[in-house]
């Protein structure tokens, strides 16, 4: 009774200690000189984190002793009991009939009765623990039973790796076996999508990666189950196994809470899937003859396809904060990351594709017109978003940006003519010795010896400019398009033809230039108007 009132003075001295606050002659703050926190650990278990200072003792100290007084208990045979008293709001933990150590609210950082008490119970089932695993490591028939339990679960586990790697040989001989057999029914009209070789590949490094992960996951449940048999690697075990089942039950939680954002998404999707196929119909009734204006059936597929991209754009917008991660800074990042790469790479691109549609909507290009875009000519086949495609006669394909089209001067042979066809057209030009309605009269002959060129409407001939030196004759005729001859092709025979009539009409082409005046005018004398093959007014 005497060293327990004993007891009882220090403490309450001790206390009274440690809650006056001195301040120092200098002014300076005392919390400057508080001692870091000490843990006790026995048989490699944490039992109490102490953090006050009692009497001078420091966190360190107090730690110490308390280890070496539950030590020398455990020294010692019989049965360790561990108690708790409180005193004046702080609690004693007993181990026996000797203290252990005290528990204060400074240990805690909490001056709540409760949160003092909570700390204390914890600190001594700890310390019971402590107790029970020291008997249990002097026990030699215990040892002995979880090294036997040990050495079997070790047995299993190198059963279950050999099991497996026996399992994996006889699944990758039976699939090299079967696959090519059943990858030769893998086909889109007679070609081969997946070669056996390669799928065997994919399929082996699918089996390789999971038959990792399963050992990888067996070996860390066997380590923490050996890890736990024994008392001293007991706490490795266990935090293995926590955290283990942190990772289990956070991925757990994670799904759980992903799982109504994810919903409310496919519910955006699906909503965004009949909207496209609504507005799919609604445009397919629209495009009908008399209905609207710009859109018809050149325009439907463009403007089908714009529709379905903004639906869908929109919707990734309304879903993207309901994805499981959108908040998270990765996911941040790698949107902040995917935009800066699309304002960067995709200005080009964006040009060209509004210059597409710009082609599409204005109607200046239509598949099978022949067109003469620049100093490219030729029969358009494809008019896509980004590209047109060209076809010469020539034998050439030519691929030309949208964006060049745009903003360059566009020739159209086809929009104009009557009915099915494009334009021919040629220049000549004579001197002006020659009469020119012979010239026009040759021309006019010319166009109708080439096969290909519609009489009509009938071919005409423009004197589009009276030079210094000569006139400029063009000759304009329109095409047949269902001839299977290209326009370069028609342009030669009509050349050809030309240069024949010119020549059996006694008629030199050329273009003459002066250097000093003839010795005889140049001028067409009335008599000479009307040489052949030209014909006066009346006879005709």
């Amino acid at each position: 009774m005497q060293t327990k009132a004993l007891m009882w003075m220090v403490f309450c001295f001790g206390v009274l200690c440690s809650t006056v606050s001195w301040s120092s002659p200098s002014g300076e703050d005392d919390t400057a000189t508080v001692a870091p926190p000490a843990d006790l650990k026995l048989l490699n278990r944490s039992v109490m984190v102490f953090r006050a200072t009692l009497l001078g003792e420091t966190p360190e100290f107090r730690a110490r002793r308390a280890k070496t007084v539950i030590s020398e208990e455990l020294d010692e045979m019989g049965e360790h009991l561990v108690t708790l008293e409180p005193i004046q709001g702080s609690f004693m933990v007993l181990i026996g009939s000797r203290r252990a150590f005290f528990v204060f609210p400074k240990d805690v950082d909490s001056l709540e009765y409760d949160s003092v008490k909570a700390a204390a119970e914890g600190a001594a089932s700890k310390l019971r623990q402590v107790v029970a695993e020291s008997q249990e490591a002097r026990s030699l028939r215990l040892f002995l039973q979880d090294a036997g339990i040990c050495l079997l679960a070790t047995l299993l586990f190198a059963a279950f790796l050999r099991g497996g790697f026996f399992v994996r040989r006889k699944l990758l001989g039976e699939m090299r076996r079967l696959m090519p057999q059943h990858v030769k029914a893998l086909k889109v009209a007679q070609t081969q999508l997946v070669d056996a070789h390669y799928l065997y590949s994919l399929v082996s490094r699918t089996i390789d990666l999971l038959g990792w992960a399963l050992t990888a996951l067996v070996t860390y449940t066997w380590l923490s189950f050996v890890l736990s048999r024994f008392p001293y690697t007991r706490p490795w075990g266990e935090s293995l196994n926590a955290y283990l089942l942190n990772a289990v039950g956070y991925l757990l939680e994670s799904i759980l809470d992903a799982l109504p954002g994810l919903g409310i998404a496919l519910a955006i999707f699906f909503i965004a899937r009949g909207a496209v196929g609504l507005s799919r119909r609604i445009l397919r009734r629209m495009a009908a003859p008399g209905n609207v204006s710009w859109l018809n059936q050149e325009t439907l597929s463009p403007t089908t396809r714009l529709m379905a991209i903004a639906i869908w754009l929109f919707a990734l917008a309304m879903a993207y904060p309901y994805l499981p991660g959108a908040g998270t800074d990765a996911f941040k990042g790698l949107s902040v990351l995917i935009g800066l790469m699309i304002s960067l790479g995709a200005s080009s691109v964006i040009g060209q594709a509004a210059a597409g549609l710009i082609l599409t909507y204005t109607r200046t290009l239509r598949p099978g017109e022949y067109v003469r875009v620049g100093d490219h000519e030729g029969t358009v086949t494809e008019l896509g978003m980004f590209t047109t495609t060209i076809r010469t006669g020539l034998g050439e394909v030519l691929t030309i940006p949208n964006s060049m089209i745009t903003g360059t001067v566009t020739k159209n042979y086809s929009r104009t003519v009557q009915g099915p066809g494009y334009v021919v057209d040629t220049t000549v030009t004579i001197g002006y010795d020659t009469p020119w309605r012979q010239v026009e009269a040759m021309l006019l002959e010319a166009a109708q010896r080439t096969q290909g060129i519609l009489s009509q409407p009938t071919p005409q001939v423009f004197q589009t400019a009276l030079s210094d030196f000569y006139p400029e004759y063009r000759l304009v005729a329109q095409a047949v398009p269902s001839q299977p001859r290209p326009r370069a092709e028609l342009l030669s025979m009509l050349h050809a033809n030309i240069q024949d009539v010119f020549n059996e009409y006694g008629v030199q082409i050329m273009s003459p230039h002066y250097q000093f005046d003839p010795k005889h005018e140049k001028w067409v004398p009335r008599e000479k108007w009307f040489a052949a093959p030209a014909k006066e007014p009346d006879e005709e």
